[in-house]
């Protein structure tokens, strides 16, 4: 239990001083939009290019690796969508509790990844956040569809902009160059793998700058339903999966870190344009964060 809250502590503590900076609306502005948009569209895609082009993807199983993770994620979306009536949430609130239940912290993940295990962890995570991130966003995107609240601008403009989402872009780009055989060549891999390294520290202060602690005060089914499946159910059938499959202790880890990952701050940002409860999908956010500093800790354990 020490090893791993050395691992994830130093990674808490930089989300609480984002938290405590937004409290104090340091440093002010439009200072931190403009930075998380530098951060989703430069550095972080820089760091997936600079880890996937360069990485020994045949040491990683990704077959395996993907039916724990993607079965967990389709069998949860099915899941919920079969109990959608029971849940009783109108559609706006129940996009948000879907986005909760389905969505993951990429920094969190890559970081946690890295910290637990070194190069061979990241290599890992930036395989894990290859295969997640489209079916993630298809399912999120296509909940959003089939509750109605689209129109048929949004939906154009929703399907465009996943077309042009720089994380998926990034993990074609590393995966092509990987397959290719052209890699990173001359100071490209250098380049990259220094902005790839301010992507983490400052993703996961910007991760803290994004709570809303008075959105705590939603308790509701949208947020029982989604933290639930988010925080207990999911990492419970990928780390089954995972020992099912016989995964190695690296990827074993790193697929129950991405299963019990906190919801991604982005999501606010995809209910607020495409019809759903952004005060649920806030509350989401910020209690799943600051939940997963004792939940995390605690699945990695009991898998090790």
């Amino acid at each position: 239990m020490e090893s791993v809250g050395n691992a994830l502590g130093p990674l808490f503590l930089l989300i609480l001083l984002g938290a405590g900076l937004g409290w104090w609306r340091q440093p002010g502005g439009d200072f931190w939009p403009r930075l998380e948009r530098l951060i989703y569209f430069l550095l972080f895609p820089a760091m997936l290019v600079s880890t996937l082009a360069t990485a020994d993807v045949s040491q990683v199983p990704v077959a395996r690796l993907a039916l724990a993770l993607l079965g967990a994620i389709g069998l949860f979306s099915l899941l919920l969508w079969a109990l959608r009536t029971r849940l009783r949430l109108d559609p706006p609130a129940f996009t948000s509790a879907f986005q909760g239940a389905l969505r993951f912290n990429t920094y969190v993940g890559v970081a946690g990844a890295a910290a637990l295990h070194g190069s061979a962890g990241a290599t890992v995570a930036a395989v894990a956040v290859a295969l997640m991130v489209p079916v993630v966003n298809v399912l999120c995107v296509a909940s959003f569809i089939a509750a109605g609240t689209l129109g048929t601008a949004s939906l154009s403009r929703s399907l465009a902009a996943l077309s042009r989402n720089p994380l998926i872009l990034a993990c074609l780009a590393g995966i092509a160059l990987n397959l290719s055989g052209i890699g990173l060549p001359g100071w490209s891999q250098p380049c990259l793998e220094l902005l790839g390294r301010a992507a983490l520290p400052l993703g996961l202060v910007a991760v803290g700058v994004a709570l809303r602690p008075a959105a705590l005060l939603r308790l509701d089914r949208g947020v029982w339903a989604a933290n639930l499946v988010k925080l207990g159910l999911m990492p419970a059938l990928v780390l089954a999966l995972a020992l099912l499959l016989g995964l190695d202790p690296v990827t074993r880890d790193v697929a129950l870190l991405f299963a019990a990952l906190p919801t991604a701050t982005s999501a606010y940002i995809l209910a607020r344009q495409l019809g759903g409860d952004a005060e649920l999908m806030a509350a989401l956010i910020t209690g799943q964060t600051l939940l997963a500093m004792l939940t995390l800790p605690l699945w990695l354990r009991l898998a090790g």
